[in-house]
């Protein structure tokens, strides 16, 4: 089992970078597929980008692609979220977690591991 833990979120201007980072606590986390989603006010949670246990092949949404790159270091237990660009839309509480599978995956229902989120939030 690995226990995930967020940093790295903040108060920003639109069109400035972030990078968000996940400590997946364990012994096994090279075993787990990972991935990132966000929650705004008001709507429904959805994946912005998952990552395949080694990573050599990941999924970045539409909605994002150009701006999110996700990686990670399994050496070090940690997944990373690359924002660029970030915009007022960008505003939402960012989760890692952790799938039983080790491809990527965008189905919410694969993760089993979920961090507490970290609070990204964007000014004009």
């Amino acid at each position: 089992q690995v226990q995930p833990v967020e940093s790295g979120g903040g108060l920003v201007q639109a069109g400035d970078s972030l990078r968000l980072s996940c400590v997946a606590a364990g012994r096994t986390f090279s075993n787990y597929a990972m991935g990132w989603f966000r929650q705004a006010p008001g709507k429904e949670r959805e994946n912005v980008a998952a990552i395949s246990w080694s990573g050599e092949n990941s999924i970045v949404a539409e909605s994002v692609k150009g701006r999110f790159t996700i990686s990670r270091d399994n050496a070090k237990n940690t997944v990373y979220l690359q924002i660029n660009n970030l915009q007022p839309a960008d505003t939402a509480v960012y989760y890692c977690a952790a799938a039983n599978t080790v491809g990527a995956t965008t189905r919410s229902s694969s993760y089993i591991y979920w961090g507490q989120g970290t609070q990204v939030t964007v000014s004009s």
